[in-house]
């Protein structure tokens, strides 16, 4: 019988994370650790069922039907099946509900589901990503009417209650530069606000409401200007007729995602607090969002080397199997390294948002955050790219054929770098938040990671690259553009600090329990360098000329 190569096999994504498990055992008390075990337990087998179907079914897109038989506008959206159980799944296990408890570890929890989820979802985490930014955004708005009103919807724990949100604040004009807003919100004779215009990027339209930038009518031009509005899109089973989907985007990636050009026609619409600064009130739903999308970027990382390690046990070739091949054990290890680097800062950031929002974090750790938020998406949604690449090389030509798999690993990676936030715009908003204070207490932090671990050579590397990063700051502070031409630099700079300073508590915890294998990635990660600052060129425009 001719050859035939054994396919990759998904371990439990679950029960096989070791440093999933290892996370939970260090940072969670016992009586949490037991009841989380039940929802990470069942959505790691739903996540074997759901590559058990991507390896083995036609794949398709969300079809849009815009009009009836006889005419009638209905604008019906046909969505895959991981999408239509997407609210059991959700309400079942506390995906949402999790991180809206009242304990310091709930964000912990959620995103802990939520890095089992996410790839099985197809991208229905994206609308779910929005509707806790929604939920947050509400609850820092104290709007009393509208948190009773859409809250018991956002965190229900019953399918049939469940709402998501969307997040419409792109429009033709772009994406992160929102001043150019032309959707407007006029009042009608009763006084109710309605909103009118165009929205160019919509990932969330199947859901049941949104949160809406929109220029109140009369209002000045600008940022400053702009409202935050609420929406409700049904109207019991139907849509609303004041939205009206255009029509489907045809992306490079998340094709199960039904992205949407959209028109408002008068829907009505509830402002979130003050008729102004709405760009203001979205701050709080970001810090949440850019958190699912670095959690996101780490769970494909974490499928990309898992799939890729598994084959190298399948796969033979020169008289050895792969994984006994010294350069390809070598690519996986580098590979395994940074993934562990990545996922160690993504977590951190994850925990440290449930203690800033609990009132439990030092006044540091407060300020880190507000740095470590956009170091963490920029870079794990750089590094995703990367890795989901290199996995696909590591299965040679297989790793090019669609009905592996495998290219819908990298062509969804390509997201985790342009959603919420390119890196450019990360980068310039790290800078931003550098102005402040932050450093010192980024550095403060991370020395409070470091604890006593000594002065070995990781140890070492991290604080020396942290004094070269504050020369760097204080060398160029005064020159603007020098300092923005830098910042992806020294955006990539901090983050794979603060990734070897997470590595170096992992290691010496893991060690009373002798287990040496997070020493071995501390080892790899930090041998990759950490330093990646640039000397800002002054000499752009003579490499650009056409």
């Amino acid at each position: 019988m001719a050859f035939t190569q054994d396919a990759p096999q998904l371990a439990h994504p679950y029960r096989s994370d070791r440093l999933l498990q290892s996370l939970l055992d260090r940072v969670l008390p016992a009586e949490r650790r037991a009841a989380l075990d039940v929802d990470l337990d069942a959505l790691g087998d739903y996540a074997q069922v759901a590559w058990q179907r991507v390896t083995s079914c036609t794949r398709r897109k969300p079809l849009l039907t815009q009009w009836d038989a006889w005419g009638h506008r209905v604008d019906r959206m046909e969505l895959t099946s991981a999408w239509n159980e997407g609210a059991t799944m959700t309400t079942r296990h506390a995906v949402l509900a999790a991180g809206h408890g009242d304990n310091a570890h709930g964000r912990l929890e959620e995103f802990a589901r939520v890095y089992l989820y996410h790839l099985a979802s197809e991208f229905y985490t994206c609308p779910l990503a929005m509707t806790d930014g929604a939920a947050t955004a509400l609850k820092a708005s104290g709007n009393q009417a509208l948190i009773g009103r859409a809250l018991p919807h956002f965190l229900s724990r019953e399918p049939a209650l469940f709402w998501l949100s969307g997040q419409w604040m792109t429009e033709n004009t772009g994406g992160s530069d929102v001043g150019g807003t032309e959707t407007m919100a006029r009042q009608d004779a009763e006084g109710q606000w309605r909103l009118y215009g165009r929205k160019w990027f919509s990932s969330a339209v199947v859901g049941e409401a949104a949160l809406a930038l929109a220029r109140p009518e009369g209002a000045g031009s600008g940022t400053s200007a702009l409202a935050l509005f609420y929406v409700e899109t049904m109207d019991g089973a139907q849509r609303k007729p004041q939205l009206i989907i255009d029509r489907l985007k045809d992306k490079l990636g998340t094709h199960e995602l039904p992205t949407a050009e959209i028109h408002l026609d008068g829907l009505p619409a509830w402002p979130l607090g003050e008729l102004a600064h709405g760009v203001r009130q979205v701050a709080p739903m970001l810090n949440v969002t850019r958190t699912w999308n670095a959690i996101c970027a780490v769970a494909s990382m974490a499928r990309a080397v898992a799939l890729a390690r598994d084959y190298a046990t399948r796969r033979q070739a020169f008289g050895r199997l792969l994984i006994e091949q010294p350069l390809h054990a070598q690519t996986l290890a580098d590979m395994q390294a940074e993934f562990e680097g990545a996922f160690a800062l993504a977590f951190e950031v994850a925990h440290l948002l449930g203690r800033v929002e609990h009132g439990v974090a030092t006044s540091e750790e407060t300020a880190a955050l507000r740095l470590l938020t956009p170091l963490a998406k920029l870079w794990t949604g750089k590094l995703a790219v990367k890795i989901c690449s290199e996995a696909l090389e590591c299965f040679g030509g297989a790793g090019y054929i669609e009905d592996t798999g495998l290219p819908q690993l990298l062509r969804d990676a390509q997201v985790y770098a342009i959603w919420e936030g390119t890196t450019n715009v990360l980068s310039l908003d790290s800078l931003r938040a550098l102005a402040g204070d932050s450093f010192a207490a980024l550095r403060s932090t991370l020395d409070g990671w470091l604890g006593g671990h000594g002065d070995s050579h990781p140890v070492a590397l991290i604080r020396s690259t942290l004094d070269v990063s504050a020369h760097w700051l204080e060398q160029y502070g005064g020159q603007r553009d020098a300092l923005e031409a830098g910042a992806r630099g020294l955006a990539f700079t901090l983050a794979r600090c603060s990734a070897a300073a997470l590595l170096v508590r992992q290691a010496e915890w893991s060690r009373r329990y002798g287990d040496l294998r997070a020493a071995a990635a501390l080892q790899r990660f930090v041998s990759h360098g950490l330093d990646r600052l640039l000397t800002p060129d002054a000499d752009n425009a003579a490499l650009l000329l056409g």
